[in-house]
């Protein structure tokens, strides 16, 4: 790519930095924390991946919506069916809303934390605030600041590593890919801030806000290299390194609180209010990007305009908003909460994949993609889905052998009990779109020439 192209690609860039910035959240970190506080470097690996498996996952998005120039579930609907749809539309809802309202409910605790007043109140506030910007604005107001907050978090997430530098030793050591015994949900985590069904599904819906068609898949290329490979790359690895050398193997608890006290001692009350600042600001952004999500979804499948122009749609975005400030009287750490929401939308991005890959390979595009991005594709999803199976079966294992049996564990652990219901459900709908696939791969197009 020439000067003047990368130049015109810095200035059109956009529908990548708002997927950047829900994957450059605080439930990211809250999987960072986790990871470096019980595991120190040993799965840097997961990290290093997680970028490029993210990207990987934007560009199979961003290739069904330039070449359908539609959102996903009008598409699936039209060449899966409507029941597909439907089950789209719920897998994407269900991880969105549940992970809207813990990222709402840290936003409002870092804000009580830094600023004062009940975290209840800054919930409210803040629920008003993405009422005001994007039912008023819309998607390019998400994009905007996308684009600016996600561009700041990153900047301070790299002054805080310059102030704690890692242990480059203990850090190539972690280059070698490991699972730790009680790891699965960490490395879950990890790599479901990257690689999750609400940056696949709304990927394809910020390329047609956009007006981006075929012509426009290199840009969208350039965009999400931009935004998940470099953004996204140094923000999870800065964040990793810092927490990893501050924390790992000292036994903290993984909370904000502790990873941002741990810092004070190498780096005094400078570091610490950088982090908080640092979370802070990626909720905000995170926050910014979720809520159009359901939107987008259910306005396209009731047939409603994806735009503020239409105003069911405007509606629906107002509704999300002010649902989420419910996030804030949710009471626990919300570390843990958020870790667990990760894990909730890396099972529920399998099947997300599987759709894409299917309607790459259906008569829903004019050609198919290359078979090196068909065998990327077809890797990541096998991964994904290990890394989910993985933490499934360690949930189940432990709702099965908890004290006071099964109905117990059922009742004392609601959100673990979520994600295996959810799994089971979803993992045989995935198996079911595999068969149908091999029914009809025949009436696939031919394949193009490699990208």
């Amino acid at each position: 790519m020439n000067t003047v192209r990368i130049r015109n690609g810095l200035r059109d860039m956009g529908p990548g930095w708002v997927a950047g910035a829900i994957a450059a959240g605080p439930a990211t970190i809250g999987s960072l924390v986790a990871a470096a506080a019980g595991f120190g470097y040993d799965l840097l690996w997961v990290v290093l991946l997680s970028a490029p498996a993210g990207f990987l996952a934007l560009l199979l998005a961003a290739r069904l919506g330039t070449r359908t120039e539609r959102g996903i579930v009008a598409t699936v609907e039209d060449h899966l069916g409507e029941g597909w749809a439907w089950l789209l539309v719920a897998d994407t809802v269900i991880v969105s809303m549940v992970a809207q309202l813990l990222i709402m409910k840290t936003l409002a605790d870092i804000s009580s934390t830094l600023l004062g007043l009940d975290a209840r109140v800054w919930g409210v506030v803040w629920a008003l605030v993405l009422v005001v910007g994007l039912a008023g604005g819309g998607y390019r107001v998400a994009e905007v600041g996308a684009k600016v907050i996600v561009s700041a978090v990153v900047l301070v997430f790299l002054a805080t590593l310059v102030v704690v530098p890692p242990d480059l030793g203990a850090a190539a050591a972690g280059l070698v890919p490991v699972s730790p015994p009680g790891s699965a949900d960490a490395i879950a985590g990890v790599l479901g801030g990257a690689v999750h069904i609400t940056l696949i599904t709304m990927h394809t819906y910020t390329m047609h806000a956009r007006g981006w068609g075929s012509e426009d898949y290199d840009l969208a290329v350039f965009d999400a290299g931009a935004s998940m490979l470099a953004a996204f790359g140094v923000y999870s690895i800065a964040i990793f390194l810092v927490l990893a050398g501050a924390i790992g193997g000292q036994s903290v608890a993984p909370t904000a609180g502790a990873a941002a006290s741990a810092l004070e001692p190498v780096a005094g009350g400078a570091a610490v209010t950088l982090f908080l600042v640092g979370i802070l600001g990626a909720a905000v952004s995170t926050l910014g990007g979720n809520t159009v999500v359901p939107p987008f979804l259910v306005a396209d499948k009731l047939g409603w305009e994806t735009t503020v122009e239409d105003t069911r749609y405007r509606a629906l975005i107002a509704v999300t908003a002010l649902v989420s400030a419910a996030g804030a009287f949710v009471g626990g750490n919300f570390i843990p909460l958020l870790l667990q929401a990760l894990v909730i939308g890396t099972v529920g991005t399998p099947f997300a994949l599987a759709v894409v890959l299917y309607l790459l390979h259906s008569d829903a595009v004019s050609v198919r993609p290359s078979r090196a991005m068909t065998g990327a594709g077809v890797l990541l999803f096998a991964f994904v889905s290990y890394v989910a199976a993985d933490s499934v079966y360690g949930t189940a294992r432990g709702l099965l052998s908890a004290e006071g049996g099964v109905g117990t564990a059922l009742l004392t652990s609601p959100a673990s009990t979520l994600s295996v219901v959810f799994a089971v459900v979803l993992a045989i709908a995935t198996v079911g779109l595999g068969a149908k696939f091999l029914l009809h791969r025949g009436d696939a197009p031919a394949a193009e020439p490699a990208d």
